[in-house]
């Protein structure tokens, strides 16, 4: 066990970052294929082949996810992921042709860097090269390059963001692993304790956005309480080895969305695209064990944006919680 979303045997993340635009796409691979699914919860979203993933549609699985940043832009390195896997041959059959299936999900990160520089498919081509089933690099790499937290009184006072990964041994072989990219207009806190971990910043120290939301001055820009509107998004992988079909990985995917709301408060705004995929690899039956599962995913991916929080590093100007609580 390395403690990250590659403990889930058949899985694969590899990372393109482009630090000086402050971007990047993440990509996990399933070479073998696996049941997939999705919820989407907030109300920005930017998404690619999430039709694919109902249980009634008829694909049975998927063989990549494509988690970049760029905005909506971003969703086109997923073709360079399918690009990847057709020249390996990995794919869906349909006649004499081989087509990948790739869903993906982008966060808002135009804000930072260099906002005309977006992932393409050349760069998710590149993130698929690079994919392992080593530990998974966290911080501020591929898809959170760019991702910023705390947006509640605007850009300029977020903080860092990032890339988090988690996994749990449940025994008897099952693992339940998570992966995040971390860029929320709410405050991240520390489920297990309620500690504030990164938020706004105001006098050099974050501010809880629950907070900041209940001031009655909320949204008076003679107040310093203008909200950043745009810039949001925490986009999500919860993955097991257990066999399940797509309906019960989608519900997995629905239950995992309570470890966005664990950590990251408020969660599912109005200004939130949050996304939550599930892939299921099939290895082991699920049994009785798909609702011990379903019960420990919010915790799982909780852990995974603590992680992504943990071990971010500041980049143009947005400050990490390393740099911020002094905890390196």
């Amino acid at each position: 066990m390395n403690g990250t979303l590659t403990d889930v045997m058949g899985l694969e993340v590899g990372h393109y970052t482009d630090v000086t635009a402050g971007t990047g796409c993440t990509v996990i691979l399933a070479r073998a294929g696996a049941a997939g699914g999705v919820d989407v919860r907030g109300a920005a979203p930017g998404t690619r082949e999430t039709d694919v993933l109902r249980a009634d549609n008829s694909v049975p699985f998927i063989h990549g996810l494509t988690l970049a940043g760029g905005s909506a832009y971003g969703l086109a390195a997923a073709t360079g992921v399918m690009r990847y896997l057709e020249g390996h041959g990995v794919g869906h059959r349909v006649g004499d042709f081989i087509v990948p299936i790739v869903p993906a999900a982008i966060i808002f990160d135009l804000g930072i860097g260099d906002g005309m520089v977006r992932p393409t498919d050349v760069d998710g081509y590149a993130a698929a090269e690079s994919a392992s089933s080593g530990p998974v690099e966290q911080g501020s790499v591929g898809g959170g390059t760019g991702a910023t937290v705390g947006k509640v009184l605007g850009r300029a006072s977020a903080m860092k963001g990032g890339v988090g990964s988690a996994s749990m041994d449940l025994g008897d072989g099952i693992v339940l692993a998570a992966l995040a990219v971390v860029n929320a207009i709410g405050s991240v806190h520390d489920p297990d304790c309620g500690t504030l971990l990164a938020g706004a910043l105001r006098n050099g120290r974050p501010q809880s956005s629950v907070e900041v939301y209940s001031d009655p001055a909320f949204g008076r820009a003679d107040r310093g309480l203008k909200p950043e509107i745009l810039s949001n998004t925490t986009i999500a992988v919860i993955a097991t080895n257990l066999k399940l079909t797509k309906g019960q990985a989608s519900r997995l995917a629905t239950v995992a969305h309570d470890g966005l709301a664990l950590a990251i408060r408020p969660t599912h705004t109005l200004h939130d695209g949050d996304t939550v995929f599930a892939i299921a690899t099939g290895e082991v039956d699920a049994d009785d064990e798909y609702a011990r599962a379903c019960a420990l995913a919010p915790t799982v991916l909780a852990k995974s944006i603590v992680s992504a929080i943990r071990t971010a590093t500041s980049l143009h100007g947005h400050l990490s919680y390393a740099e911020v609580c002094g905890d390196g």
